[in-house]
């Protein structure tokens, strides 16, 4: 159930973090900040529910970073048209890579 609590972190703070472009500039939109505001409180509270859960809280901190990083800068290609060069894909690899080896090193500290 941990997990699940998590995957609803990474996804509300990827909404808030998106909606944070509608909150800027000439044309930023009063209705973007209560949306802001939510995904980030959601976020919180799905992260905390996750540790009450019994996912450690390095874990869970990491793939809430790592997935929210690499999930935003896809909406932004997506959604915004902005770039992503090599460098960023191999960034966005690495990240991921990184926290699929603190994962895998806590499964194997746990079984030995």
């Amino acid at each position: 159930m941990g997990y699940l609590f998590l995957a609803a972190a990474i996804v509300s703070e990827v909404v808030a973090t998106s909606f944070l472009k509608f909150t800027s500039g000439e044309r930023a939109v009063w209705w973007a900040y209560p949306i802001v505001v939510v995904g980030y409180l959601l976020s919180f509270w799905m992260l905390s529910l996750t540790l009450s859960a019994k996912v450690p809280l390095g874990i869970a901190y990491a793939i809430w970073a790592a997935v929210g990083v690499v999930l935003v800068a896809i909406v932004s290609w997506v959604a915004f048209k902005e770039s992503l060069t090599l460098v960023q894909l191999i960034g966005m690899g690495l990240v991921i890579g990184g926290v699929v080896m603190l994962e895998l090193g806590a499964k194997t500290e746990a079984a030995g």
